[in-house]
């Protein structure tokens, strides 16, 4: 008899939690219902982003700086006998920097920048050919010289007042 009262127990037990139920495991099995992804906005028409503001005097230092650099990897590139790439690469940024910095300058200041553009162009075209490096000191030679006299003459200190 005591058995029958707890089977009758346990049965009434399981009927009470069957109907009430665990929310929690309901909701667990329960499908979801998909909501709609909110739509992308179309880019109608796709604008150039200009970067920072540079002032000229900015825009010089930052030629010059980046000249200054590629020249030293020139130099470095021809002495320790580096491959015709990375002195062509090198002899290339060195040429794009100088006519940047000469784009800031007034006509005078041009003039004068122009010789040693007309110098480093003839080194470019010396390198190109020397495809052994059979002429890479007297090359080394010639951008140590045209780096002196840039440097002497070309500094910002130098050409503040010179600027467009």
């Amino acid at each position: 008899m005591r058995n029958h009262k707890l089977l009758l127990i346990f049965c009434f037990l399981f009927l009470v939690l069957t109907l009430l139920g665990c929310e929690a495991f309901v909701r667990k099995f329960t499908r979801k219902s998909k909501k709609e992804k909110a739509p992308e906005e179309m880019v109608l028409s796709p604008e150039e982003w200009k970067g920072p503001k540079m002032t000229k005097e900015e825009m010089y230092r930052q030629y010059y700086t980046f000249w200054k650099s590629w020249q030293d990897e020139l130099i470095n590139a021809l002495s320790q006998g580096m491959s015709l790439k990375k002195r062509d690469d090198c002899a290339g940024q060195v040429v794009k920097n100088l006519l940047g910095m000469r784009a800031m300058l007034n006509e005078t200041k041009q003039k004068q920048l122009d010789v040693y553009l007309k110098q480093v162009n003839s080194l470019t075209s010396a390198i190109k050919s020397d495809i052994y490096g059979a002429s890479n000191n007297s090359n080394r030679q010639t951008a140590e010289r045209v780096r002196r006299n840039i440097l002497q003459s070309f500094s910002y200190g130098d050409i503040k007042n010179d600027l467009i």
